[in-house]
């Protein structure tokens, strides 16, 4: 596409009669002889072979205004700059540490040290919670987990020490009840 161009010319260089007259032009019409199917950023020009037609091509759509806005911006993102997003191993190793813990806790005779491991669990999964504050660090979700069974585990493990849940404690084993309970529900059944 040829786009004009305006500049003034003092009205000496042209005389008035060499200036096209309104209605008329000096271009003459476009044919397969004089004209060129170059592919627009639409899409390749696509050959239609018609009967009379022969090697005209006709060009395929332009792209839409969607289109372009959505490649507009997909050029302007900007990717941030840093380190790469990693998880954080305190999260990770609260939450590992917290699954420890409660079945430590559940176990019975090992609520001691469960209650022990449940305490560290919950330092290292505030301290989770803490380096996932950082852009670039991720596992929030791990910490926060890890900080509530934790706590569970805190909990049960201290009403379990001071007696006031019967069925759990450090002289009781809670697996071979449990054990005793379901031979004793399914016993007749199977």
């Amino acid at each position: 596409m040829r786009l004009p161009t305006f500049s003034r010319q003092a009205a000496t260089d042209t005389p008035t009669e060499e200036r096209p007259v309104a209605g008329t032009s000096s271009v003459a019409k476009p044919d397969e002889t004089t004209t060129r199917t170059f592919r627009t950023p639409g899409g390749p020009a696509v050959h239609d072979k018609k009967d009379g037609d022969e090697g005209r091509a006709t060009i395929a759509p332009r792209e839409t205004a969607d289109t372009v806005e959505q490649h507009r911006v997909k050029q302007e993102r900007v990717t941030p700059t840093g380190p790469k997003p990693r998880a954080s191993l305190l999260a990770t190793l609260g939450l590992i540490l917290a699954v420890v813990g409660a079945m430590l806790v559940l176990s019975g005779p090992l609520l001691g040290y469960g209650l022990g491991v449940a305490v560290l669990a919950l330092i290292l999964s505030l301290s989770g919670i803490h380096a996932t504050g950082r852009r670039h660090v991720a596992g929030k979700s791990d910490a926060l987990i890890g900080m509530v069974l934790s706590l569970a585990a805190i909990v049960i493990g201290v009403l379990a020490l001071t007696g006031s849940l019967a069925w759990l404690g450090t002289d009781v084993q809670p697996v071979n009840t449990a054990r005793e309970w379901l031979d004793a529900q399914f016993v007749n059944r199977f």
